[in-house]
């Protein structure tokens, strides 16, 4: 079995466009936002092609401080983005949805560096960078989709508890779903990339269990220290 992953040439990278495009033709069509929906894919792009430079960089060097300054800049970018759904009181609760994703988040990464993969460095770039943009952006996803449903519970005249539980429900259903889902119906990115890059399944299906844990781990607990921020004083 190969060890390496072709290249995959630009133009043939042009043609993944395509269904992205016939997404935007229906929701211009249907009179949805199609412009936030292209801006999105605008800015993923822009996105990717510049972290692909700068991960060139960070993998290169050998600095402990490198690596938290990008891990600080991730955790505080993802608990902005966390708000998006938040009309209200953003800034307010900026600093509750930054300790809750700091809480599932961090605490979650250090075991799964320290613990579970045994590093021998632990700011080992080439594994750390990538489990901790895996496990901020599901944190941020559950504090975003618990935030929100909160906020429409509580608007309805909902009890804090009863409010408190409908959230952290709603916001743990896509990881639930992908518990029951994952090997029957879908092969993580992860897994995946390592199987293409001739990595044995068995190997690959390791590293997918402790993923399929520590994004459903860390995110469960940020979604939960976010509302349990917002009971009423």
């Amino acid at each position: 079995m190969p060890n390496t992953i072709q290249t995959i040439p630009l133009i043939n990278l042009a043609l993944a466009f395509i269904p992205v495009l016939a997404t935007i033709a229906i929701l211009f069509r249907w009179s949805l936002n199609s412009g936030t929906a292209l801006y999105a894919v605008a800015r993923m792009l822009v996105q990717l092609l510049l972290i692909g430079y700068v991960l060139t960089y960070i993998f290169e060097s050998d600095s402990a401080w490198v690596v938290i300054a990008v891990l600080s800049v991730m955790l505080f970018v993802a608990s902005w983005i966390a708000l998006r759904p938040i009309h209200e009181n953003r800034q307010q609760l900026y600093a509750k949805a930054l300790l809750a994703i700091a809480a599932g988040g961090v605490s979650t990464l250090i075991i799964m560096v320290v613990s579970v993969l045994d590093l021998p460095i632990w700011y080992e770039p080439r594994f750390v960078i990538p489990l901790a943009g895996m496990i901020f952006s599901n944190s941020m996803n559950t504090v975003s989709l618990a935030g929100e449903r909160f906020q429409a519970e509580f608007a309805r005249g909902a009890g804090y508890n009863e409010a408190r539980r409908a959230a952290l429900n709603a916001a743990l259903i896509p990881m639930i779903n992908s518990l029951f889902a994952v090997g029957l119906v879908s092969l993580p990115g992860m897994m995946t990339g390592q199987i293409l890059s001739g990595i044995e399944p068995l190997v690959a299906v390791r590293y997918q269990i402790m993923v399929m844990c520590m994004v459903f781990g860390s995110g469960g607990i940020a979604a939960a220290c976010f509302l349990v921020q917002l009971r009423p004083k």
